[in-house]
């Protein structure tokens, strides 16, 4: 053997061979990047969660909403089902901020929520849109009967009653109804709904209403 081979040998023999993960060091690793990526994951999906969620009140806000009613029409595209889509609006908030002060807003707005929730079925799906104005989606119910239900809620709004400062104090609601099935599109429905509310908030106005505010008596 020439002395260069006998050096190359030697060379390769004096490098140190690499050795090898043990398995039980990679089933740890595996086990670790999976609980990283479980966390990561749900730490998005709160995220999302929470871009939909109007925060005060602890329903769907507007992008909640229109991402339920989206879904709600797929699927009576799909399964030939109805519903309907209720948009009420509250009356007199603005008049109650400007006297009382926002915080007794919020409580109205808590107690129109809570009376809403109690109103519809579990599967119904009430959100917020924006300031004063809710949204209600209802499965599987007639134009009569969703007509009727708009009225419910109209009046049940209207029989709450609220004390601040010794004042007693009333907000009431307007409601409207826009019919959903499978040719239905969202924002459409959105603005069908709006609309029926608005002519029912003008007639509402030469209605017998409730004072804003009278002295308790």
């Amino acid at each position: 053997m020439s002395a260069r081979r006998s050096k190359a040998v030697s060379s390769r023999a004096a490098k140190p061979a690499l050795r090898s993960v043990p398995a039980a060091d990679d089933k740890a690793i595996i086990r670790g990047l999976r609980s990283k990526l479980k966390a990561a994951l749900l730490r998005i999906s709160e995220l999302e969660a929470a871009a939909d969620t109007d925060f005060l009140l602890g329903i769907p806000n507007r992008r909640g909403f229109e991402r339920e009613l989206v879904r709600a029409i797929a699927y009576m595209k799909r399964y030939r089902a109805s519903g309907a889509l209720v948009v009420l609006d509250v009356d007199r908030l603005k008049p109650i901020n400007d006297s009382f002060g926002h915080a007794a807003g919020d409580e109205v707005l808590k107690a129109i929520v809570a009376t809403l929730t109690r109103q519809v079925r579990a599967s119904d799906v009430v959100g917020r849109l924006g300031g004063d104005e809710f949204a209600l989606l209802l499965w599987n119910i007639s134009e009569t009967d969703a007509k009727a239900k708009a009225a419910a809620l109209e009046q049940a709004i209207d029989e709450l009653s609220f004390v601040f400062r010794s004042q007693h104090v009333t907000a009431g609601a307007s409601a409207g109804v826009a019919l959903l099935g499978p040719h239905s599109a969202a924002g459409r429905a959105l603005e069908e709904a709006d609309a029926a509310m608005y002519v029912r908030k003008a007639h509402r106005r030469h209605e017998p209403r409730i004072r804003l505010v009278g002295s308790e008596r």
